[in-house]
């Protein structure tokens, strides 16, 4: 029979390799191959540790969002201190970890997918044996960076910077099993997070929409008194200025947001009392949507069960005891 496929496949995929994407075009600010690397890397290890643990949207989001961080930090602590190293060599430092653990997890996919199955609930009791591993990984950065090796040559920093992935693969690989429990309880936990978010769909809409209904009435409250005054109502760094209608809306934005970029300031009484009035009501609309989402958050929790009454619990029971129940 065909395998099936968890619910949310593609929107998982599709969602998994967006965010990738968006990375990628993050990290290429310096040109180069290592995007292009980043992508087919990343694309490649998403769709075989899905293809291993099809544990559902929220494995493959968890997945995503570590193969993310990993390469965010590769970036940063790879520049500081391997500023010269080849392309190739950070091609190779980049795909080395990845490739172990894939590997790692497809030598032990019998107990970890039969782990990764049954898992209901998350428990992070195997975190602080994670924990350890990640402070090795954390070493060896540290060592990366206090090293001289940025005074190498760029042979010698593409030399060192493999070696040091190496390291890190060789961890990844030990602790192929905790990292997957660990992606296993993250999925959990954002299974757990989305049907929380589904309960608070009301209140956030509510909220938007009186947001956007402040921001828009109070947008054209300033454009018509600045349309209809004599002189300038606001200033700028520039002196007075006539505000157009996006000005507004921009003006109002950053009052009801409390922001307060300073680019436009208002100049007169009238609309400092305006301003204050908006504010005043941005605190309020606050303080709704807190109650509001707060009251969603523990909509649909089941209800404790009234306390036993201990007088009559024991009148009950001494009842009992007599007729002899």
């Amino acid at each position: 029979m065909p395998e099936r496929r968890p619910r949310g496949y593609l929107g998982a995929i599709g969602l998994s390799l967006g965010l990738m994407l968006l990375v990628a075009g993050g990290v290429a600010d310096q040109g180069g191959t290592f995007p292009l690397v980043l992508l087919g890397t990343s694309a490649l290890a998403i769709g075989a540790l899905y293809r291993l643990f099809p544990h559902g949207p929220h494995f493959a989001l968890g997945t995503t969002n570590g193969l993310a961080m990993y390469a965010c930090l590769y970036v940063v602590i790879g520049r500081a201190g391997f500023p010269d190293a080849p392309d190739w060599a950070r091609a190779i430092g980049f795909v080395l970890p990845i490739a172990t653990f894939v590997l790692a997890c497809w030598l032990r996919r019998a107990d970890l997918s039969a782990w990764a199955q049954e898992e209901a609930a998350a428990d992070l009791a195997h975190l602080p044996s994670f924990a350890r591993w990640l402070a090795v990984i954390g070493v060896v950065g540290v060592i990366s960076l206090s090293l001289p090796v940025n005074r190498l040559p760029a042979a010698g920093q593409g030399a060192a910077l493999i070696a040091a992935m190496a390291a890190i693969a060789a961890v990844s690989a030990v602790t192929v099993g905790d990292v997957v429990r660990l992606l296993v309880d993250i999925a959990v936990i954002f299974r757990a997070v989305t049907r929380r978010l589904s309960r608070l769909a009301v209140p956030i809409a509510a909220y938007s929409s009186l947001w956007a209904l402040l921001t828009v009435v109070f947008g054209c409250l300033y454009r018509i008194a600045d349309g209809l005054s004599k002189g300038p109502l606001f200033t700028s760094t520039h002196g007075s200025i006539r505000i157009d209608f996006s000005d507004a809306l921009h003006f109002s934005v950053v009052t009801l947001s409390t922001v307060g970029y300073g680019d436009i300031i208002p100049a007169d009484d009238g609309i400092r009392l305006l301003a204050s009035i908006q504010m005043l009501l941005a605190q309020l609309l606050l303080l709704f949507g807190f109650i509001e989402i707060m009251r969603g958050s523990r909509a649909g929790m089941p209800e404790a069960a009234p306390a036993p009454n201990p007088p009559l619990a024991r009148e009950e029971a001494t009842r009992r005891a007599v007729a002899g129940e």
